[in-house]
C-alpha cells in the first residue's frame, strides 16, 4: 500500500504561505509555504527537524485570488503524522484536527 491509498481526502498542490509553531510551549515561529493541502491535511517542508506524533500550531493564510476579497486567515492544531528527511529539507505532513479563522 503506498502512500497515497492511505489518504482520506484529495490533496491540491498549492503553495500557500504558513506560519508554523512546531511546540505549543515555544513562541518562535516559523513562516513557510505548503507544497499540498486537503480538507483534513497539510504538507509543507520545515528547516529544521520534526518528529512524528508532535502536536504543531500553524497559520495558513488564503490569498484573495481563492478568497474573492481580503486574504483570510487560519488558525490550525495538528499533529506531525509523516517525516520525509533528505535533500537538505525536511518534508512534513500534518492533519488538520481543528481551525478556527483569525480576523
Amino acid at each position: 500500500m503506498n502512500a497515497s491509498d492511505k489518504r482520506r481526502a484529495r490533496r491540491f498542490p498549492m503553495q500557500l504561505p504558513v506560519m508554523v509553531r512546531a511546540d505549543e510551549k515555544d513562541d518562535a515561529e516559523t513562516t513557510t509555504r505548503t507544497i499540498n493541502i486537503s480538507s483534513n491535511g497539510i504538507y509543507f517542508e520545515f528547516g529544521s527537524d520534526m518528529n512524528p506524533g508532535s502536536s504543531l500550531e500553524f497559520v495558513l493564510t488564503l490569498p484573495e485570488q481563492i478568497t474573492r476579497g481580503g486574504p483570510v486567515k487560519i488558525k490550525c492544531i495538528g499533529k506531525v503524522i509523516r517525516v520525509d528527511r533528505g535533500g537538505g529539507s525536511t518534508g512534513v505532513a500534518a492533519t488538520i484536527e481543528r481551525y478556527e479563522f483569525q480576523r
